[in-house]
């Protein structure tokens, strides 16, 4: 039971027809009241981070690294769905199952790189943010920093969860929608990028790229956040029948999650590839390809792109920080509780060690690539201790891993773990 990809399930109420044989029971529309959690974990890697990586991959090799996104966002679909069943089967987020079942030399060291993975994120969401805010305001960016620091803290002490995680799909959508409308204003070669998307290529020079794509996708901090957030609900976990129907909700809120994510994210390499590549242009920051848009797509491109980089900018701070809070929180062996010290403590370390980062960045574009590689390096820690524990009958209970679910979580584990391998030996060459 711990890992059915039963997508169908949720859409029962076709068969579903009331006591008088008159009209189905429309439970499928429940659905939506679902959604939200995932959409949370989506904005983590769709956030400024990606957008250099996602662009710098695009500007430098074209399509062929847009089956990193595919690949990576089917390794993020298995490992967000496997790490909710975690919350809802157990009640506890990552960090906390970590503290009770695992011994503290390890959790306190697992949990402690993931708070430092926290902080990398948050810096490139800032950054992001600043730099938006750069591109339409000219505010400079340690000011613009500070502005979408106060403007997230703001928002974390003084909305509920449930306000919040409706701005985050507020956000999400205008991303979206953003993207959509510069996709239009250019030529993609579509029969080029299916083939990309599904066919594997190391171009030479390529590896920081790759494992900044990897990291900005697969992010450590996005599963310790997802088996909090999906907490949210509130569900019975006591009653058996909950329990099953929350997990096919679930699946169905991260599998529409993570695919409209692999899209926005498709999107950026796709514009990118289609613009700087196809005119030989060397992106190396994001003001950059904000100003070089204009002349090649039209004048509203580059403030249609800045202005979504600030939403992204803002939204995946907002969650950076949230994971971060679960983080901390749980190394004390408690819950997410903006209310209590211990993630409040967490978010200002998340926040507070970034913009301190920031001040003393020289260049915003290679700080975004280079800690979305951070992110890749830690994840591997985090993934091994998750199918550690979700394989666990003493964690999980029968809801623990199967023989197979295991084995695919473990061969993406090894998966990440080679990347870093061959990243590390790029250094020497």
């Amino acid at each position: 039971m711990a890992f059915k990809f039963n997508i169908l399930k949720p859409f029962a109420f076709l068969n579903n027809i009331d006591k008088k044989g008159q009209k189905p029971q429309f439970e499928a529309l429940k659905i939506f009241k679902y959604i939200g959690p995932g959409l949370l974990v989506t904005v983590g890697f769709i956030d400024p981070g990606n957008w250099a990586s996602n662009i710098a991959a695009g500007a430098s090799y074209g399509y062929e690294l847009l089956w990193m996104v595919t690949l990576s966002t089917i390794m993020l679909i298995v490992l967000q769905h496997n790490v909710a069943h975690l919350g809802i089967a157990t009640g506890l987020c990552l960090s906390e199952a970590a503290t009770l079942y695992t011994p503290k030399i390890v959790s306190k060291t697992i949990l402690t790189t993931a708070v430092f993975a926290s902080v990398s994120t948050s810096l490139a969401e800032i950054l992001g943010g600043a730099i938006a805010l750069n591109m339409l305001f000219k505010i400079p960016i340690p000011a613009g920093a500070l502005m979408v620091m106060i403007f997230v803290v703001v928002m974390l002490f003084t909305n509920s969860y449930k306000l919040i995680e409706k701005i985050i799909v507020g956000f999400v959508s205008v991303i979206g929608i953003s993207f959509i409308y510069e996709l239009s204003l250019v030529d993609i070669d579509w029969a080029a990028a299916g083939i990309s998307w599904v066919t594997p290529s190391i171009p030479e020079g390529s590896i920081m790229i790759i494992m900044s794509v990897l990291g900005a996708v697969v992010m450590p901090h996005n599963l310790f956040l997802h088996s909090e957030v999906i907490q949210s609900r509130q569900w019975n976990l006591e009653d058996e029948k909950v329990i099953k129907k929350q997990l096919d909700y679930e699946f169905f809120d991260t599998l529409f999650s993570m695919i409209v994510g692999w899209a926005i994210n498709s999107a950026m390499i796709l514009l990118a590839a289609s613009t700087f590549f196809t005119a030989g242009i060397q992106v190396n920051e994001l003001e950059q390809a904000h100003s070089l848009l204009t002349p090649l797509v039209g004048k509203s491109a580059g403030v249609i792109f800045a202005s979504a980089l600030l939403f992204a900018g803002i939204a995946s701070t907002i969650t950076s920080a949230m994971a971060g809070g679960s983080i901390f929180a749980g190394i004390f062996s408690e819950p997410y509780d903006i209310k209590d010290n211990h993630s409040r403590i967490g978010i200002g370390i998340s926040l507070i060690a970034a913009y301190v980062i920031i001040l003393f960045t020289g260049n915003p574009f290679k700080a975004l690539i280079i800690s979305q590689m951070i992110l890749s390096i830690q994840l591997p820690f985090t993934i091994f201790l998750q199918i550690y524990l979700t394989s666990s009958k003493k964690v999980m209970g029968k809801y623990a891993n199967t023989k197979f679910t295991a084995a695919v979580l473990l061969f993406f584990g090894l998966i990440v773990a080679t990347l870093n391998i061959l990243l590390f030996i790029s250094f020497f060459k």
